[in-house]
């Protein structure tokens, strides 16, 4: 819909892209999870922008990765249907673990219980989100956008040490239409949605998705999309403010989100049509893994494992003992990926996920910069250091197989570092690059 004007113009819409039969829920190792129904829909939520000059579309869908190809199809067909550029267009997954298998990730793939991508499900999920795209689209009218920033204390910290490197800063976008109703909120939130653990078996979108209901039931007054995006979540992990692993606790845990968002709307929001929208956007290389030698591998796994066991037995400390139980995922996965490195066949793996694109939409003073991949916080909090008002969202048009993680977490063998395929310079190299994009725009 051409917008002839310079005020700003707004669409939104969702649609529920939950698995119609039985699938593999995905996100813990070696443990067998078939759906047996459904929680919470899994949803895919659309915001259309127009300041009369430039669009730019975000779109939010619980799923645990959505992969290049996916996007690509997505943004194309939504192109073609809309007239939007291909290139505004931003398509993220929340990172859900209580949904679908999405992309054939390496690292699992000697993993006996992990499933194949269902091909039939993608190009279902595919299809809806293009549908909430359109939708999206279709439902443009005159708007106005309002900015806050939330602070989501009490939701998560960082998972290796409750004290270490961490952003709770929540930014959130308000729109209404000229009858002033809400009619779409977007948020960023710096925190891995993993309250629901192996032993859930029903489809759900885990905290965010209460998040969203109770936004909408208390705060918005109406049903309007809530668009809920992860940002550097790879070292960000509810599991050391968590009571226990259930329904009711993602319920409490999204609350707290949720009525941290709602204190700062009742203390006033501004709302104006006179909001610009821009989008730059480039592609990058990123510098591979420098794997060990299988031997190697094949001796942390060990050490990895009799660690695990000896504090199953001797400790009393939960969230240790799950910490102990993760690292020897990552030790099993880096054996596995040194011994796929050592025979040359993640060549196709690296030609699925590179170049990885960075992507940045500007929304009145904020840009939202968007990256492939699971981030470390500290690459998020060195981007905004170096431009302020610049806030991350990750797992976006496509992944990168794992994690970018930092040069400590590769010493000290956490997770993460096992798991990924990339060096960790890849971090900074995201970082400048994205900068260098940003501050383009003033030139």
């Amino acid at each position: 819909m051409k917008n002839n004007s310079d005020k700003l113009m707004a669409g939104a819409a969702t649609t529920d892209i939950t698995p119609q039969g039985s699938q593999f829920l995905f996100g813990y190792p070696f443990v067998e999870r078939m759906s047996e129904g459904v929680n919470d829909p899994l949803q895919s939520s659309a915001l259309y922008l127009s300041d009369g000059t430039n669009q730019a579309m975000f779109i939010s869908n619980d799923i645990i990765f959505i992969s290049k190809a996916s996007a690509q199809r997505i943004r194309r067909v939504i192109s073609e249907e809309t007239g939007i550029p291909a290139s505004v267009i931003m398509v993220a997954a929340t990172h859900t673990h209580s949904g679908p298998v999405t992309v054939d990730y390496i690292s699992s793939s000697n993993d006996p219980i992990v499933p194949k991508v269902d091909m039939e499900y993608v190009r279902y999920m595919e299809d809806k989100i293009i549908q909430t795209g359109c939708t999206a689209f279709q439902n443009t009218e005159p708007a106005r956008a309002g900015f806050l920033l939330a602070d989501g204390t009490g939701i998560g910290t960082n998972r290796h040490d409750p004290s270490g490197p961490a952003d709770l800063d929540i930014p959130v976008v308000l729109v209404k239409n000229e009858k002033d109703e809400y009619i779409a909120g977007m948020l960023v939130c710096n925190m891995h949605p993993t309250i629901l653990h192996e032993d859930s078996k029903l489809y759900s979108g885990d905290y965010p998705a209460f998040t969203r209901e109770i936004l909408q039931e208390k705060y918005l007054k109406n049903e309007c999309p809530v668009l809920y995006f992860t940002g550097a979540s790879g070292n960000q992990s509810p599991r050391h403010v968590t009571k226990e692993n259930t329904f009711e606790e993602a319920r409490r845990i999204g609350g707290i989100l949720a009525d941290a968002i709602g204190a700062k709307m009742e203390e006033g929001v501004e709302f104006s049509s006179d909001v610009p929208v821009g989008c730059l956007q480039k592609s990058v290389d990123l510098p591979r893994r420098r794997f060990p030698e299988v031997e190697w591998a094949e001796s942390h796994q060990q050490k990895s494992l009799e660690r695990f066991e000896y504090l199953k037995k001797t400790s009393d400390n939960a969230q240790e003992i799950r910490t102990a139980e993760v690292d020897w995922f990552g030790a099993e996965e880096l054996l596995h990926l040194s011994r796929l490195n050592a025979k040359g066949e993640l060549e196709e793996v690296y030609k699925s996920c590179l170049p990885a694109e960075i992507q940045v939409i500007a929304v009145g003073p904020w840009n939202f910069a968007a990256w492939p991949g699971e981030i470390f916080i500290e690459y998020s909090l060195a981007l905004k250091e170096e431009v302020k008002n610049t806030f991350l969202i990750t797992l976006t048009n496509g992944e990168l197989q794992g994690y970018v993680a930092t040069e400590e977490a590769e010493a000290k063998g956490f997770y993460e570092a096992s798991n990924s395929i990339f060096h960790y310079a890849s971090g900074q190299i995201l970082v400048d690059e994205t900068a260098t994009l940003i501050k383009s725009k003033g030139e």
